[in-house]
């Protein structure tokens, strides 16, 4: 790909059309090479192991890549490799999207939800909750700097993270993965939004701003 092409693709995006201005973000990170998806998975792991906030925590939420997302399978291993345990987003059977987190290991029976994203089998599974993990690590489909993130539009990270609204539980550090060409220059947020600590790119860690 030639550099042109490239910061076209990396260009980023002015708010617009919710729907619209989704998927066009991932319309742009489903066309990145394979090599560009490993560096960016690559560079984000190396930033992100290097923070105070991973290399302390011991209970960690995750996600498998789907659709372009960041592929957090090298954070996984790491992870692993040093004792921290590994959480992923399992569909809630009875209630309306919300999440639960099973705890995840390579040789996990993993198996298809009804969006065709592979999850653990939850009559296998030691499920923990949301409050209980030190960090979750997030994809998203767009950002800004102010720790707003578009996701798939399902809802279902701010309706299982509504606790931390109301500050009663222990809550984990919420990190965003994301392409650099991923991120636009605002997003609208609305009450039951629940926005981001950090997000990293392949270039940098962003601390979001307070609301």
């Amino acid at each position: 790909m030639t550099a042109a092409l490239w910061g076209f693709l990396c260009a980023r995006y002015k708010p617009m059309n919710g729907d619209k201005t989704r998927n066009q973000l991932r319309a742009k990170r489903r066309s990145l090479a394979p090599d560009q998806q490993r560096h960016c998975s690559d560079q984000i792991t190396s930033i992100l192991t290097r923070q105070v906030f991973f290399l302390r925590a011991k209970r960690v939420g995750i996600y498998l890549a789907n659709d372009g997302e960041i592929d957090p399978s090298p954070i996984v291993d790491i992870c692993l490799k040093s004792a921290k345990s590994c959480y992923l987003p399992v569909l809630h059977p009875l209630k309306i999207k919300r999440l639960h987190f099973a705890k995840y290991h390579r040789q996990t029976d993993l198996v298809a939800n009804r969006y065709g994203i592979p999850e653990p089998n939850l009559k296998n599974s030691t499920l923990a909750p949301a409050w209980s993990l030190d960090i979750m690590l997030m994809p998203l489909v767009g950002f800004d700097r102010n720790g707003n993130r578009m996701g798939m539009g399902g809802g279902y990270y701010d309706r299982t993270l509504a606790f931390m609204a109301a500050g009663k539980n222990p809550a984990p550090k919420l990190v965003g993965l994301a392409h650099n060409c991923q991120e636009l220059s605002s997003i609208a947020s609305q009450d039951w939004d629940i926005p981001l600590n950090y997000i990293i790119t392949e270039r940098e860690i962003i601390c979001a701003k307070p609301r």
